[in-house]
Parts: C-alpha cells; structure tokens; sequence
C-alpha cells in the first residue's frame, strides 16, 4: 500500500498555531430533495483536534445540523453518500461515497470512496489563514457549496453533473438508470497507466510542469461548468480553486448540498426516490470551459474580498493524498493543504483509484 511521505507534511505541521480553547460552527444543510448521508473524515497524520460529531448522518430533506470544530482543525472533509443501506456487510454500503466503518465513518480509513464531491478545510493555516475548496479530484456525486459569516469568497459546485457527464466517466448509476455521479479520469483510469498518467498527474508528470490541465482529460467539462472548484491535481493555478480567509476572524462556515435549491422545492422524504433528478439544480452545459489550458480559468468568479482570497499565490499544488496505512480500500481521497510544495494527487491516487474501480467492478456496482 502506498503511505504519503512524511517530508510532505512535515512544513504542514510547521504552520501550526498552539491549539487554543475556541471552536468555530459548522453547519450542514441538505437541500436535495432526497435524503443524503454526509460524512466526515480527519486526516490525523496532519492533526489530531477533531470536531465534537458523529463522522457520518442521516439528512433528509431540508435537513440541518450544527456542530463545533476546533479552530485548528487540518485537513478536514467533509462529502455525501447517495442510496445507502448500512445493513450491507460485505462490499460498498452506498452507490457512491461510501467508506470504511457504514454510517460512521472509521477515524482512520474512513476516506470516502470516488466518485464524491468534497469539501475541504485546514484552519489556521499558512500565515495565519483558513483554506477551504470543493474539490471535484475525486469525481463528482452532489452538488455543494461553501459560504461563511466573513464574506470570504464562495467555493462550491452547485450544478448536477451527473446527467451531462461525459459516457467514459459517467457513473455509478442507480436502479433506474440515472447517473449519480462523474468519475475522474484518473479513476476512470482512462489511458491505461495510473502510475505513469497526464490524468493521475503520476510518474513522469508529477509536476504542476508536466501535469498541465490541457493534459487532463474532461478537465474542462469540470472546471467550465463548476469554476470555483478545485477539478484536477494542480488546479491552484487557475486562481479560483484553492480559497482563504483570515483565520483571526474566527469565521464559522456552512456546506450546503444541492445549494441551488429553495425552501420551496423542499419535499418529504417519503414521497421523493432515493436518487432522481435534482429539481433546482443547474444541469451542466456539455462543452463548457472549452478552451481551456493549463492556466485555464481567467474567471474572476469568487474573486477575493478584503477579508479572504483565492490562494493563487501558494506555491503548493492541490490536495495532498493520504494513502492511509492499513486501510481496507485504499483511495484517491485527498485533502487540503496549506502550501506544501507537493502535487496534490500523485502515483498514490491513480494506483488507488484504479484498484478501487476494479474492486467496485468486481462486486458487480
């Protein structure tokens, strides 16, 4: 199994500030009209502070919840689980997004399993800041958004991509045959070699250099329909994936799924399937974001304010991708960093993901 490096974090761990009694509220609301199962997930090889709730939920429609989480909390996600049935025993509990553990998610391989759409946080970053981003590396599966009480800028992915995807990365699909979710091309292991791939971002384009977004592909169907997403590895060069805020502010900060949706399309649990098209949302324009190159957003969608930015200027590239020692399913599962020089999905991703999508193949999903 591939473990990260540990020079990978030890600059992360140099950005730490003393852990101090304050708490930042998170909120969750699910306005899909269906009913989710959130997770979460802390990468405790970057810090050990936690927030006070369960790793993973029922949220029906309309549902919210507030908890607190330590205001140096790093390398935090948060994703949804579509369809799932926690008395499955043996193979994946969910049709995407599911992990390690059912409902609760395992505090140390409870990943979460592409194709998902996460959101990611390390508070009390470098110089002082919050970094957030929705990150589509993982594929997509829900739409989401990150909004917080300073006004810091907006990062989110609020259109369905599901039913636009492109056929080779279309999938899972649900029991009717709606597609749920949107594979990565890494995941999809679309060229064959996870280890040595322009879609991995591995081997002999592990670099933001060599890896540009041109080589991606379906990067711009990502990116052109979700610009304020992170879409690939080294995605912080297009200036609208990686976001920040002053971590002095204190910001609290709410992930809503399905964010398009209003208190008015709100529905019974009972009276929607468990997977449908998503009323409300934005259905994906097929060609969007054509053109794009390795510099490939020149978007000024959720331009910086005068309290947070886009972390156009961290050195660093992505996500970092913890491989988790001992865990079952290995995955690209990634988290946010806070300028490491690394690239954020690297051979550990494509390898992973690819065994992952063979496993999953394999138990007939």
């Amino acid at each position: 199994m591939l473990q990260l490096t540990t020079s990978l974090f030890s600059a992360l761990v140099l950005a730490y500030l003393p852990a101090s009694s304050h708490a930042r509220t998170f909120t969750v609301v699910n306005q899909c009209p269906f009913t989710i199962w959130p997770a979460m997930f802390t990468d405790l090889t970057a810090g050990t502070a936690v927030p006070d709730f369960p790793t993973g939920w029922e949220a029906p429609p309309s549902n919210s919840v507030t908890f607190t989480v330590p205001d140096n909390w790093k390398a935090g996600r948060i994703w949804g689980r579509r369809d799932c049935d926690f008395t499955i025993t043996n193979g994946p509990t969910c049709l995407d997004g599911w992990c390690n553990g059912g409902l609760l998610c395992d505090p140390h391989t409870g990943t979460g399993v592409p194709p998902a759409t996460v959101a990611e946080w390390t508070l009390q970053g470098d110089g002082n800041r919050d970094f957030y981003d929705v990150s589509l590396v993982d594929g997509y599966n829900l739409p989401m958004a990150i909004t917080n009480s300073a006004n810091c800028p907006l990062a989110d992915c609020p259109v369905d991509l599901g039913p636009g995807c492109p056929a080779p990365i279309q999938g899972p699909f649900d029991s009717t045959g709606f597609p749920v979710g949107c594979k990565s091309a890494c995941a999809a292991n679309l060229d064959g070699n996870p280890t040595d791939s322009a879609n991995c971002c591995s081997g002999s384009h592990d670099t933001a250099a060599t890896c540009p977004s041109s080589g991606v592909q379906y990067y711009d169907y990502f990116k052109g329909n979700c610009p304020n997403s992170y879409a690939y590895a080294f995605d912080e060069s297009s200036g609208t994936a990686l976001w920040t805020c002053d971590s002095g502010l204190n910001v609290d900060y709410t992930l809503t799924f399905c964010p398009s949706i209003t208190a008015s399309n709100a529905v019974s649990a009972s009276s929607i399937p468990a997977s449908s098209t998503i009323s409300g949302v934005s259905l994906p324009t097929p060609n969007a974001g054509a053109g794009l190159s390795g510099n490939s957003s020149t978007s000024t969608a959720g331009s910086s304010s005068a309290t947070g930015s886009a972390a156009s200027g961290v050195s660093a590239t992505g996500s970092i991708a913890p491989n988790i020692t001992g865990a079952a399913h290995p995955n690209g599962a990634h988290m946010l960093h806070q300028g490491v020089p690394s690239h954020a999905v690297s051979v550990a991703l494509g390898v992973a993901g690819f065994a992952l999508s063979l496993y999953v193949d394999a138990l007939g999903v």
